[in-house]
């Protein structure tokens, strides 16, 4: 996805100039990566070389030493799409044998595959949130892509630390489904293992089907869509048997859960332990893009149990109090109520979770899921240790990084915090974990018999005049209950709020009100919930 000229401006605004690092060693494995002088292009992958020093736990690494763990070709291009504008580019790498075909190898301890991710962390000042993430949903869901640090040199520069990266891959030791082969077109074996996304769409030419948009809006009344991808099988690989297959299923699926009785049903359609795990890794680092975009899931085999399960997690980067926008810095709230702080979002968060959260027994089993989760492998010991654990890996590595991209003191979009060294920018990531696991640990207990949030499905607010000049007006429900009435601006602050009874409601009197777009939200006390967007000129 390209970006306009002005957000990579934004981006980049006011940065020092970079500056040039002599490296000789380091404590962290070493990535050297030859493109024989072609520039790196966002596609297709162009052949490149990559050397990986490593010589062992507690080993120093010298450029100078052999390419003791990888040492051969591989196709290279730029990956992500807003984090390519940043100077420091993200990668991704195809191993290659000497004839040009894939091939699977080992890298840095982790099992064999053919591509890998160099991810480059540059407005994490932190250098670790994905890292974290990855970590975190590691203790919970089956599988989450593993991660190695490494310093990396490209063309003879020094261009600081990176993460590499299992990519989300179908096989034993990753995603666990059923091969999907060819001649998979009947019976059993046609129904599964896929592997789909939902994200921002794009178009797939030569594909049997490509992107494709759920039936149903991803909120009452938004104008917005909910697409899917195909990732395993790739669009450009999937049968026309296989590719009718699981959408007519996915079809299904959602035709239950939009159903008055989904409640007696979903548990049949899906794997809830892995849509609960996923749920609460989000909700722990309040990620801004969660559930929205890079959100994956996987069918089973029927002879497996069939289900449908959330997950792997991916792409955490605006998250753990980094963005500035949609609440992003805020440590209270969920990050599920992202429809309501963000309605204007072209791409918010989808129907499912809205219907599962109603359900009480769902409620239950997240509050279940994070005493245990909370009594062990998310205890504070383990949270804070693996930041301990990062931080303490990259104290070296991460004073090169920043001679060479010197941003401490500086706004790198979506910073909500800007340190003036690493500690700073790791005391803050601390301090806001802890804050949110205050807040979590409060508010979870109280889910399996309250919302404790406003996420049930919205309904549309009547609020005219709309633009409004002066004064504007919401017509609520006259049933006798309470209503709590806000207005917010689109990155979710309050900027006023009343409570009071149904009927004609005047909007912020007294509150002068610069011209723009707000969010009117209505909020009963018996969870019901209606919003509008409105213009003041």
């Amino acid at each position: 996805m390209k970006a306009t000229a002005t957000v990579a401006a934004l981006f980049l605004a006011g940065l020092s100039a970079w500056a040039q690092v002599n490296f000789t060693s380091s404590d962290l494995p070493i990535a050297v990566i030859n493109t024989f002088g072609v520039e790196v292009p966002d596609e297709p992958k162009i052949p490149g070389h990559l050397g990986l020093i490593y010589n062992g736990p507690g080993q120093r690494n010298y450029l100078s030493d052999p390419f003791s763990d990888y040492d051969g070709a591989i196709g290279i291009e730029l990956r992500g799409s807003t984090s390519q504008f940043y100077d420091k580019k993200p990668f991704s790498i195809e191993l290659r044998d000497a004839a040009g075909e894939d091939l699977d190898a080992p890298l840095l301890g982790m099992p064999e595959e053919s591509d890998w991710a160099l991810v480059a962390p540059f407005n994490d000042k932190t250098l670790m949130r994905d890292a974290l993430a990855h970590a975190y949903a590691r203790a919970t869901l089956p599988w989450s892509p593993r991660t190695r640090y490494c310093e990396v040199v490209l063309n003879g520069d020094y261009i600081g630390v990176y993460m590499l990266i299992e990519t989300i891959k179908r096989d034993a030791q990753r995603v666990n489904i059923k091969k999907l082969d060819p001649d998979d077109i009947s019976g059993n074996a046609l129904t599964g293992g896929y592997i789909l996304r939902m994200d921002k769409y794009g178009p797939s030419p030569g594909s049997v089907g490509g992107d494709w948009p759920s039936a149903y809006a991803p909120a009452p009344g938004a104008w917005q869509e909910t697409w899917f991808q195909y990732h395993y099988p790739k669009a450009e690989d999937i049968q026309p048997e296989q590719a009718d297959y699981i959408r007519n299923y996915l079809g299904a699926f959602e035709d239950m859960l939009a159903a008055p009785d989904y409640g007696q049903h979903y548990a049949d359609w899906i794997d809830v332990d892995t849509w609960v795990d996923y749920l609460l890794v989000q909700e722990l680092a309040k990620n801004t893009d969660g559930y929205r975009l890079s959100a994956y899931f996987y069918k089973q085999r029927d002879s497996d149990g069939g289900k449908i399960a959330m997950g792997p997690i991916w792409d955490f980067n605006i998250s753990l109090g980094i963005g500035d926008y949609c609440g992003g810095p805020d440590y209270t709230g969920w990050a599920l109520d992202f429809n309501t702080v963000c309605p204007g979002d072209g791409w918010i968060i989808h129907f499912w979770w809205a219907q599962l959260w109603n359900d009480p027994a769902f409620r239950q089993r997240i509050a279940e899921r994070w005493a245990m989760l909370r009594a062990g492998a998310w205890s504070n010991e383990a949270l804070f240790g693996a930041i301990d654990s990062i931080s303490n890996l990259l104290g070296e590595a991460q004073a090169r990084n920043f001679e060479r991209w010197p941003i401490f003191g500086q706004y790198v979009w979506p910073n909500a915090f800007i340190g003036e060294n690493y500690a700073q920018e790791v005391d803050y990531l601390r301090t806001w974990l802890q804050n949110r696991l205050g807040w979590l640990d409060a508010q979870i207990p109280q889910l399996p018999t309250g919302l404790s949030g406003p996420i049930a499905r919205a309904e549309l607010l009547k609020v005219w005049p709309n633009p409004a000049t002066a004064a504007a007006w919401a017509d609520l429900p006259d049933d006798g209950s309470q209503w709590t009435l806000s207005l917010m601006d689109l990155n979710g602050r309050i900027l006023w709020q009343q409570a009071g009874s149904g009927g004609l409601r005047r909007l912020a009197p007294g509150h002068a009100l610069p011209p723009g777009i707000y969010l009117c939200r209505a909020a009963a006390h018996d969870g019901r919930l209606q919003l509008a967007r409105i213009i003041r000129q």
